[in-house]
Parts: C-alpha cells; sequence; structure tokens
C-alpha cells in the first residue's frame, strides 16, 4: 500500500531556536523529508530564528550539514538538497530585546499560512509570543508551536498558559509530543473506533490490566544538569505516559474532531485516582563495570532524582473500575522499548487442562522500535499425540503488512504538517496540561516530603527489584523487555 501524500497550503514557518540541536537535528530534516515526497507546495517558506550573527548562506550550509547527517534521503540527491535549501532564509533576533523583529516582519508574506515553530527554552515562550504580538507580526491566524517541556509544576504550567494566552488564543496554541505523532498510536484511536470487534471487549468487564511501558537503554549523558532537575516522573511520566494513557482509556469522541477527542482525554486525567506511595517504585541506575552511575552523569553526587519509575494507577469511572494501568519508564534499562500491552481477562470456565500455564490473550501496541500490533492468541498444537494447547502471535508490523514506502512520515514532520493543517487533535489542550500536573505534583510532592531515595538498579536490566513485585502482589508480571 503507497501512502498518499496530500500537498498543505503555502506558509511561512518561523523556527525560533533554528541552530539548535532539536531544530537541525528533528524540525528541518523533517522538513526537508515533506518537500522530498512532494508535500511542500513550491510557495512554501522556512525563516530560522536565532541570536547568532549568521549569513543566510553559512545558515545554509548548516542546515545543508544537518540533512547529510539526518535525512536518509538527502544523502544521494544534492539537487533536491539545494532546492530546499532556496526555500530557506535566515534573520538574527533578540529574542529578549528589539532587535531583528523589523527584519524578521519584513521577510512574512500575506495570504498565506504563518507559524511560529518555539525551538527554545520555555523561559522564553511568552517572551517571544509577547514579541510576536507587539511588533505586528502575529496575526488572529498565526500558529505557535511550543515543545515540552511545558512547565516544571502546576503553578509553572498555568503561568506559561496565561503568558501565551496574552498574546494568542487558545485555538493557536499548539503544545506538541511527538509521541502523539507515531504511527501506532494515532492507529489505536483507529483500531478501537473504526472497527467494531474491539470496542464491546475495551472495558474492565473483559480486561485485566493495562501496562504502558517506555523504555530507553541510553543513560542521561550529555543532558544530566536539565534531567537532574525533573526526573522521570517530570520528564516522561506526566506527557508521554500521561498521553497513551489516555487515548488507551479515553471514551470514544462523538466525532473526530480536535476539541471533541480532547475533551475525552481530559475526563480520563480527571478520573485518575490519588496514586498511595506504596504503588510507586522510583529507581536510580547505579555504576556497573565502564558504566558510569545516574550521578555521574547528572554531575551530582548526592542526586535523589529518580531515572526510573513504575506505578500502578487506577481510573475511577464505570469502564475501567477494577482494572488497573500500569506505568513505567526508565532509562539504562535492557532495552529500547516502548508499548502498551491490553491483556484481558480469563475465559470465566477452564475447559483444557493445562490452561493455567498460559498467558492469556494480548493485545500489544508497539510504538519503537518497530511500530506494529500484536495479538496473542492460544491455539492446539499442531501434530498428533494430544490436545495441547499453544500461544501464537498475529504479527502486523506496519512496515510490512502496509508495504510502506520511504516516504513514512516521521512523528516531527507528521505534526508539523498538522499544525499547517490548522488540526489541533494530536496537540494538547492548555486544560489538558493543567489536569496532568495538578494529579503529577501531589505524587511528587508525597516522596520530597517521605524523604525517599530512588532504590538503585544495575544497567540493562528491566529497573529495581521492587517494580517487579509492584505486579507480583497482584498476580501478575510484566512483559519482557526486548
Amino acid at each position: 500500500m503507497v501512502s498518499r501524500v496530500i500537498p498543505v497550503d503555502p506558509f511561512d514557518l518561523v523556527v525560533f531556536g533554528a541552530s539548535g540541536d532539536l531544530a537541525q537535528r528533528k524540525i528541518l530534516p523533517g522538513l526537508f523529508h515533506r518537500f522530498a515526497v512532494g508535500q511542500m507546495p513550491e510557495a512554501a517558506r522556512i525563516i530560522g530564528v536565532a541570536r547568532s550573527e549568521m549569513s543566510e548562506a553559512d545558515f545554509r550550509a548548516l542546515v545543508g550539514q544537518s540533512l547529510t547527517g539526518f535525512s536518509p534521503s538527502a544523502a544521494d540527491n544534492a539537487a533536491l538538497v539545494a532546492d530546499f535549501l532556496e526555500k530557506i532564509s535566515y534573520v538574527t533576533v533578540d529574542a529578549t530585546g528589539e532587535s531583528g523583529w523589523a527584519e524578521l516582519a519584513t521577510r512574512l508574506r500575506e495570504g498565506v499560512v504563518r507559524a511560529f515553530y518555539l525551538s527554545v527554552s520555555p523561559a522564553l515562550f511568552g517572551v517571544i509570543a509577547q514579541s510576536l504580538h507587539s511588533h505586528g507580526i502575529a496575526t488572529p491566524e498565526s500558529r505557535i508551536v511550543v515543545e515540552k517541556p511545558f512547565g516544571h509544576d502546576l503553578k509553572t504550567a498555568q503561568a506559561l498558559n496565561a503568558d501565551l494566552r496574552r498574546s494568542f488564543a487558545e485555538s493557536q496554541i499548539y503544545r506538541i509530543d511527538h509521541y502523539l505523532g507515531k504511527e501506532t498510536v494515532q492507529n489505536l484511536m483507529a483500531l478501537r473506533f473504526a472497527n467494531a470487534l474491539w470496542e464491546p471487549l475495551w472495558n474492565a468487564t473483559h480486561i485485566d490490566h493495562v501496562q504502558i511501558t517506555v523504555a530507553e537503554s541510553l543513560g542521561v549523558e550529555g543532558r544530566g544538569e536539565y534531567y537532574d532537575k525533573s526526573g522521570a516522573m517530570r520528564d516522561m511520566v506526566q506527557n508521554h505516559l500521561m498521553q497513551l494513557l489516555c487515548l488507551t482509556a479515553m471514551e470514544p469522541p462523538s466525532r473526530f474532531r480536535p476539541n471533541a477527542v480532547r475533551d475525552e482525554k481530559v475526563k480520563v486525567i480527571e478520573a485518575l485516582e490519588p496514586v498511595s506511595q506504596d504503588d510507586i517504585v522510583r529507581g536510580q541506575y547505579r555504576a556497573q563495570g565502564d558504566v558510569g552511575s545516574y550521578r555521574d552523569h547528572a554531575g551530582n553526587p548526592q542526586s535523589r532524582t529518580e531515572s526510573f519509575v513504575a506505578m500502578k494507577v487506577n481510573i475511577g469511572n464505570w469502564r475501567w473500575a477494577g482494572t488497573p494501568f500500569y506505568l513505567r519508564t526508565g532509562k539504562k534499562l535492557r532495552a529500547r522499548c516502548s508499548e502498551i500491552a491490553v491483556v484481558f481477562r480469563d475465559p470465566p470456565h477452564m475447559i483444557f487442562p493445562d490452561m493455567a500455564s498460559r498467558r492469556g490473550n494480548a493485545l500489544i501496541i508497539k510504538l519503537q522500535p518497530d511500530e506494529g500490533i500484536t495479538l496473542r492468541n492460544t491455539i492446539k498444537e499442531p501434530g498428533p499425540g494430544g490436545f495441547r494447547l499453544a500461544e501464537v502471535t498475529l504479527d502486523m508490523t506496519f512496515a510490512d503488512a502496509l508495504e510502506q514506502e520511504a516516504d513514512a512520515q516521521d512523528a516531527y514532520e507528521r505534526l508539523i504538517m498538522d499544525v499547517i493543517r490548522g488540526d489541533q487533535t494530536l496537540f494538547m489542550r492548555g486544560d489538558e496540561a493543567e489536569a496532568a500536573w495538578a494529579w503529577v505534583d501531589p505524587i511528587v510532592t508525597g516522596w520530597e516530603e517521605a524523604g525517599t531515595k530512588p532504590s538503585a538498579y544495575d544497567p540493562g536490566s528491566a529497573g529495581p527489584d521492587d517494580a517487579l513485585m509492584l505486579l507480583h502482589r497482584d498476580g501478575r508480571r510484566w512483559r519482557e523487555l526486548n
């Protein structure tokens, strides 16, 4: 199946922080990919903005180097890269001062989509938003994109929302979470709401529990100073895992429209019950052999920041009462793996003698490294010699099952094109971000007041042993990390 490429309207996309790592590694290579497959119109323009004094030629050379390093389709197509670079310009702007704004205003055109991507520190979100407004650069139809972290707690998230809303309406604000741009995450909604098979089973009557895992094999090397101020709870659970939880647990929206979808996600967050400290495990990877510890990488020998967190979460509504959601995320684990595992209850009456040894039905939604959906079933083992049961999987890896070609979109480029289209479905709304922090804050405050230290775990393991007990005490077990 060849994916359809639908061109977007002409646009001026202004990327603040254009010389930074995220812009050079993800945003600009992603835009090049959209250009390469024909989705970017001829009239599209990209304007890089940073405080560095740089000529347009120097900036284009920098972008060209990034494309060579981070875009496989650029390596053997110098002519296409040259055509893309013609769409790029550069303006030096002092985000906290007055210089450069008038020049930026002259680069923007009337009659095209106007979007501003803030690939900068959250401390600059409000400042840049206000300058765009006060210099007449932002129009009522403009769109502004902001990166995580969106706040450090509820108070700072509310302040950020207030800063942005002084210059932009909520309908213009796109809070980006790249996890929502993954093909499998979006297919979760299609799986649930476009098929008569699953929705009747998608409740506590038929589902025993749900596991949501985002495991990383890398540590915090290179970003330890930032990470030590946030930890796994703020860096991953409050946004990435919360979004996966919401999409798994939400009620069917009345229509597939941005606010209808986001209304249902907010309802899930508001239904989350408080989490006991007994239902949370925090961990921190220690040194092993040549591998340094978290504290080494964070540059803080006394750090109590968690690099791993696992927790049991309950949703207090009719659909999910009695079905726990187990969340876990961590650094320096055995494998890089992100997935949602929906584990179904056993049949009410066992008629086969060896049914007790089976693991049961499970729907595994894989996000990375290989996107796809797997359904675990029990069948009769083929061959003579009695009636023996065996577990098999129905495996649909998207790249194979749908014969995806090289034009498959990266999460960032998909979401940027949604910004240009004006589709906010896969972006967090302000009240959603605040609701998530309102649930997370008491959890963090609880362990800070208790003064507990994270449990140590070995790099390359599945995390602290206490995390295994979180499920074992309920008669369940985590899926293997592989």
